[in-house]
């Protein structure tokens, strides 16, 4: 498995050009829910792992827009790597990415 950044980086090729009907399109590789509903909660996984990396209490992530999802998930990842966190956390963290790489 690739590195979490490694992972990250090919979410965001993944996704950068999607459009709002691609956004709120269902996969065919997944259980339930848009593409839209899948990235939002692996934000708000990250952002659960961040304020963990960082030892501080984990807080909702507001769903602003589809579009903007791709920035938030950069800014998780960045402060993820940011806090120096443990292999155990990053390996976390990627299996998060890895998984809805997959369902997308």
């Amino acid at each position: 498995m690739p590195d979490f950044a490694t992972s990250i980086e090919r979410l965001l090729t993944q996704i950068h050009h999607w459009d709002e009907p691609r956004w709120r399109a269902v996969p065919a590789n997944a259980a339930t829910g848009t593409r839209s509903q899948l990235v939002q909660g692996l934000v708000q996984r990250l952002a659960d792992l961040g304020a963990e990396a960082e030892g501080r209490a984990a807080r909702p992530v507001p769903h602003i827009h589809d579009l903007v999802l791709r920035d938030q998930l950069r800014v998780l990842a960045d402060d993820i790597v940011a806090a120096a966190p443990s292999a155990e956390l990053l390996d976390r963290a990627n299996a998060a990415v890895a998984e809805v790489r997959r369902a997308l």
